[in-house]
């Protein structure tokens, strides 16, 4: 006995369907409110000098520019993810954050890979966060020398 053919499920054409509609991120809640959704945010900053008083000013402007260029709050995170170049030596990029005042969301720090030619002294940041905002919605901030890093990015 053969068994019975099963359909597949209709799918839509990406070219004739609405991205309003599409995206459940943008698709309104019952109450017509927007979804909130788990996205990623990057950012990077540079140190001038392998210093912990300005690697903890920096690390808190670039922290401090994630949340002002996405109103975001630290209710709203879920969790940071750090990573330092070898030669930063003078703190942990997490430890400026609890210093900032973010001290309920799980930090964590890592070493960036040691690449020739990569950008000296950087700190980099993987922020995941609740949001409405859509995925072109969200504002990556690269900072003084990390600048270079992601020049197609708006400020």
């Amino acid at each position: 006995m053969s068994e019975p053919a099963m359909s597949e499920p209709a799918m839509s054409d990406p070219a004739t369907s609405d991205p309003a509609t599409s995206d459940p991120a943008t698709s309104p809640t019952p109450s017509g409110a927007p979804t909130e959704r788990v996205r990623a945010l990057r950012g990077a900053t540079t140190l001038d000098v392998d210093e912990r008083a300005q690697l903890f000013a920096r690390t808190q402007e670039l922290i401090s520019e994630l949340f002002a260029r996405n109103g975001l709050t630290e209710d709203d995170l879920i969790s940071i993810v750090f990573t330092a170049t070898d030669d930063v030596h003078c703190a942990f990029p997490a430890e400026a954050a609890r210093e900032a005042g973010i001290t309920h969301v799980p930090l964590m720090c890592a070493r960036e890979l040691d690449i020739d030619g990569g950008v000296e002294r950087c700190i980099r940041v993987l922020v995941h966060a609740y949001t409405t905002a859509t995925p072109r919605e969200l504002r990556h901030v690269y900072l003084h020398g990390a600048r270079q890093l992601r020049t197609d990015l708006p400020e």
